[in-house]
């Protein structure tokens, strides 16, 4: 794959399918067919959605038909705005990116990695197309580098099974440390030609993740500047940053796409916007596809009432 064609300037939604208290209320009211309409304004192409398997699971593995509802309304309003849709696995049964889920197993366990491919399944034979709206990601966030040569026979046994379904779809798959660049290069050749890396960046991260309770390490109190960042953040910097993941991609015949980058509320939108403006030159510049975290709250919405002083500036660098 030489084009990920329909995906260039994407927004997440996160916190309404996934990292939510899922309940009815939350699904009914946090993200409507207005919230689509406002995306498609901005000029973006697509949307990311992240879906726990919560929504459409019971514990025992059975589906939950009005989760998949869900989805279907993401999928209507995209067609309607004209946008395509990145359906994202954000957590598996047995496997959480964030530790506070309490989800383990997965990679040791047979039985939960079958109920994955068959959740994957059941996703391809309801949302493949032929037409290239709709992509799939197999799952968020692989954490532990230890768990490398077994996410990669996983992701080639999964893609395998998909493809029995739906063998045009493109799929992403990302490495460990969070879907790390720096993981890029260790993920296998892709399946076929409709395999793209995926890999999320929050550089640096003590800008972006300036007093962020949930991080390890970081005093709550903390407050930095873009001009404070050491190194300084230019395109360069990012150019840099993803080099190898470039080079791995280009190697293996494929193309990147950076399905999370963002900047947390506690930084003033100025400072948001020119690490926007950075990290988009460097996208623009080496061609990578991306989708913003995130659309509201989540700690780093960019519609949200703080951000409406640049959002007219800010969504220039989406």
């Amino acid at each position: 794959m030489v084009n990920f064609t329909g995906y260039k300037k994407g927004v997440n939604l996160g916190g309404w399918l996934s990292q939510c208290d899922h309940t009815k209320e939350r699904y009914d009211t946090f993200i409507c067919e207005k919230d689509i309409e406002k995306i498609a304004s901005w000029g973006a192409d697509h949307v990311r959605l992240p879906i726990d398997y919560n929504l459409v699971e019971n514990e025992d593995g059975s589906y939950i038909e009005s989760g998949f509802e869900y989805i279907n309304n993401a999928v209507k309003w995209c067609g309607k705005c004209g946008l395509n849709l990145v359906l994202d696995l954000h957590k598996t049964a047995g496997y959480s990116f964030d530790k506070g889920e309490n989800e383990y197993g997965f990679f040791e366990s047979p039985a939960l990695q079958e109920r994955f491919y068959k959740l994957w399944e059941t996703l391809a034979r309801r949302y493949a197309v032929s037409d290239g709206t709709i992509a799939f990601e197999l799952l968020n966030e692989v954490i532990d580098q230890k768990y490398s040569p077994i996410w990669n026979g996983i992701i080639r046994n999964c893609i395998e099974r998909i493809r029995k379904i739906a063998p045009d779809t493109v799929i992403l798959v990302g490495g460990y440390w969070q879907n790390s660049p720096d993981a890029v290069p260790d993920l296998d050749a892709p399946y076929d030609d409709k395999v793209v890396y995926n890999f999320h960046c929050y550089d640096p991260m003590n800008f972006t993740h300036q007093g962020a309770y949930w991080y390890e390490g970081m005093d709550t109190e903390f407050r930095m500047s873009f001009e404070e960042c050491d190194p300084k953040v230019t395109a360069q910097f990012f150019i840099d940053r993803f080099a190898a993941a470039c080079e791995a991609a280009k190697k293996n015949g494929t193309v990147l796409y950076c399905g999370e980058y963002g900047v947390i509320d506690n930084a003033s939108p100025e400072d948001t916007v020119k690490w926007f403006k950075a990290i988009n030159s460097a996208f623009e510049q080496l061609g990578i596809c991306r989708s913003a975290w995130s659309y509201k709250q989540m700690d780093f919405g960019i519609a949200d009432e703080r951000m409406s002083g640049v959002i007219d500036e800010l969504v220039k660098y989406l």
